[in-house]
């Protein structure tokens, strides 16, 4: 059985995507139980040198928007990376979330051997077979900057464990 890119890609965020928003919740109410302002968590990192928990949640939405657009030859999404709360991070999940599911399906598993440019930091460009950038370069940063998110919560004391990260019911 093979398995086509929009299947994989849809799956893989579908999961992370509600396991975001369901640490976020969490991240939101154990921030009022304890008298925190939200932006004490948005603007937290686990690392100095690490981006700060609200550009996690931003990179972990934008990419796969952006990074599935360029698959599918479809406009990129703007985003305005302005959101100063948690309220505001979950319309941004619905925002990527709605644009992915909107995009083409037959557009997204055409040629997935074919090659794929897309931008690699500074002016530098990379070109990856198209099944390559979703399993090698899309998958992984979305999980790792997910994982970031659920890490700089876990930190600040929410308690979220492995169910929630994964979006496992019950």
């Amino acid at each position: 059985m093979s398995f086509t890119i929009s299947t994989i890609a849809n799956s893989s965020i579908d999961q992370m995507f509600g396991g975001l928003t369901g640490v976020l919740k969490k991240g939101a109410a154990h921030a009022q139980a304890n008298s925190i302002e939200e932006e004490v968590y948005l603007n937290w990192r686990l690392a100095p040198d690490m981006f700060p928990f609200v550009r996690q949640v931003r990179i972990a939405t934008e990419l796969p928007a952006r990074a599935l657009s360029r698959l599918a030859g479809a406009e990129m999404p703007s985003f305005a990376d302005d959101e100063t709360s948690i309220a505001e991070l979950h319309e941004r999940i619905k925002k990527a979330h709605d644009h992915i599911k909107n995009l083409d399906a037959a557009a997204l598993d055409a040629d997935p051997d074919g090659p794929i440019s897309f931008p690699a930091g500074g002016d530098n460009e990379m070109t990856l077979p198209r099944r390559a950038y979703l399993q090698n370069m899309l998958l992984p940063n979305l999980y790792f900057h997910v994982t970031a998110t659920y890490a700089i919560l876990r930190h600040l004391g929410v308690d979220i464990g492995k169910r929630d990260f994964l979006a496992v019911p019950g």
